[in-house]
């Protein structure tokens, strides 16, 4: 099964559980992370749907750069790591 990941430091505001899932698209795995914790989706994504622009989200390994279309396909084996963007001055 596809394995999600959520950065620690989403843990400060809300419950981001390590999950594995079927899902077949990116966005049906947020969408189980969301069905488990609705408060995570807001989050995550900004009220278009879209990925906020302080969150960055890996696939096997590759950045995501289009915050729309989430709809990347999945293997069995793929692992998401969800994170925040860090940044500073």
């Amino acid at each position: 099964m596809a394995k999600l990941f959520f950065t620690p430091q989403l843990a400060r505001f809300t419950v981001a559980p390590e999950l594995e899932t079927t899902a077949t698209t990116l966005r049906a795995a947020l969408e189980v992370a969301f069905s488990l914790n609705p408060a995570l989706r807001s989050y995550i994504l900004d009220e278009q749907g879209d990925v906020r622009q302080h969150v960055v989200i890996f696939v096997d390994g590759c950045r995501l750069h289009d915050r729309k279309n989430l709809n990347q396909s999945l293997t069995q084996l793929s692992s998401i790591h969800v994170l925040q963007a860090l940044s500073g001055g």
